[in-house]
């Protein structure tokens, strides 16, 4: 237990190195939230790491319109609770036009995730946005520098990337650039579940086990969180089963995992068993990696 407290005290004073050498060079930061696991232990990590100030900037949520009402309660929630100011952003055109997961997409994710997105950040006029991206998560992010410098209409070229060598980050920014920046790229999903554990972090209900309402797609127990904008198949049908997620997307398109763990303890147990990718779960990601590295090119966090 020394050693896993260690490495997690390692971690952390890494993600807090970065996060205040960030907000230092920063002139209007901005922390990218989606109530999920990784955007709230960064979030607690940017509380620890300018207490008893509160961090210097707000949490920004683009919300696809096909989010787990469950998850938008437990956002407003945690921004109240900790006095962050919270900024939610949404393409209504798109809702208006009904753009949907079912029907349209990678149009979907250009049009009601990265659109609104890119809109947020030019009307907020942020600089550096901070995000809960993680190496470990899939290849593409791999490549991804922590201090990761856009260009123009926030495009992202992996060929422009700089050094990062003995922990030294080049925060300058030229004209029409911004950065994303990922405290926590060096941690893995044991090392968020861990640190959660150790730290008594809340997270979001639906990381535990529960029964809930699902029908079996691609192999994978899509939760029916909202009946009447399911789009049902021939031969769909709703059963309740006890399922938790591992990753969190929109409703339609993320996908549950028959599970018994209800609590923290638990799901560090299960995690440390498993030996599949938690973006499994994304029926979304059915994609390689390649179509996920260009969605970055567009400016896809």
């Amino acid at each position: 237990m020394k050693f896993a407290d260690s490495h997690l005290s390692w971690l952390e004073a890494e993600a807090i190195h970065i996060l205040r050498e960030a907000v230092a060079e920063a002139r209007n930061p901005v922390m990218l939230f989606s109530a999920g696991k990784d955007s709230t232990v960064m979030a607690h990590l940017a509380l620890r790491a300018f207490y008893p100030s509160k961090p210097p900037f707000p949490l920004l949520h683009v919300d696809s319109t096909w989010e787990f009402r469950s998850l938008i309660a437990f956002r407003d929630e945690f921004a109240a609770r900790h006095g962050f100011r919270l900024i939610a952003h949404a393409n209504e055109e798109g809702r208006a036009a009904g753009i949907n997961p079912f029907d349209h997409g990678d149009r979907y994710t250009l049009l009601m995730r990265t659109e609104p997105l890119k809109t947020a950040l030019d009307a907020g006029r942020f600089d550096v946005i901070f995000g809960g991206a993680r190496r470990d998560e899939e290849k593409s992010r791999a490549k991804e520098r922590i201090f990761s410098v856009r260009g123009a209409h926030h495009a992202w070229d992996p060929r422009q990337q700089r050094p990062e060598l003995w922990r030294l980050y080049n925060t300058r920014l030229g004209k029409d650039q911004t950065a994303r920046v990922f405290p926590l790229s060096n941690w893995t999903e044991a090392d968020i579940w861990a640190y959660a554990l150790l730290h008594k972090i809340a997270l979001a209900p639906l990381y535990f086990a529960a029964p809930r309402p699902v029908v079996e797609r691609a192999g994978a127990f899509i939760v029916v969180d909202d009946e009447s904008r399911m789009r049902f198949q021939p031969g769909d049908e709703i059963k309740t089963r006890v399922v938790r997620f591992r990753t969190l997307g929109c409703w339609p398109v993320t996908g549950a995992v028959p599970s018994d763990a209800t609590d923290l303890p638990a799901v560090v147990a299960e995690t440390r068993r498993v030996s599949s990718s938690e973006r499994q779960g994304r029926i979304s990601d059915g994609e390689d990696g390649g179509s996920l590295e260009q969605k970055k090119r567009e400016g896809y966090f």
